[in-house]
């Protein structure tokens, strides 16, 4: 007969997806830099980028804290969004509506961790993992910044030259 998973396995399910989608996207914000055409979208991916690595380092933790292995699991649903960021580069490229797709696909980005990192939290909370919680509580609070940041860079400049454009 099969173990009945529980709440800790499902934990360490998602702790492994989001370690993943972490590696995967810290692959991909160099490329985003490299598309970006204006100078505060370059500087903004690279800056996303060396956070990205510190959120590496904190999901490192807390699988120490767990006595697992750091893993990550395949995550179809980064992959997805990825793929969809790097049409949009190949499609607009040169294009003056470039740089709001790219923020675009970067708050996908933003939203799907988010997610992932609040049920984190409260997992973590439910399950009594004291020490794993403010490592994620950080994690969720730059990336919400980073949602804020690319809001602002969309409502500056972005949105407005691919109207202007159309």
């Amino acid at each position: 007969m099969a173990t009945t998973k529980t709440l800790d396995d499902l934990f360490l399910d998602t702790l492994k997806d989001i370690y993943y989608a972490e590696k995967q996207i810290l692959k991909t914000l160099p490329k985003m830099a490299r598309a970006a055409q204006s100078e505060e979208g370059k500087a903004g991916f690279l800056q996303h980028r060396d956070e990205t690595q510190g959120q590496i380092d904190r999901l490192e933790q807390v699988f120490e804290i767990l006595g697992k292995p750091a893993r990550g699991k395949t995550c179809e649903a980064i992959q997805g969004i990825i793929a969809e960021g790097e049409e949009i580069m190949e499609e607009f490229k040169g294009s003056p509506a470039l740089e709001a797709g790219l923020i675009s696909s970067a708050q996908a980005v933003e939203h799907y961790e988010i997610a992932r990192y609040g049920t984190l939290i409260a997992w973590a909370d439910q399950l009594g993992l004291k020490q794993a919680v403010p490592l994620l509580q950080a994690n969720l609070q730059e990336e919400e910044a980073t949602d804020q940041k690319l809001t602002q860079l969309a409502k500056a400049s972005a949105n407005a030259k691919a109207t202007k454009a159309a």
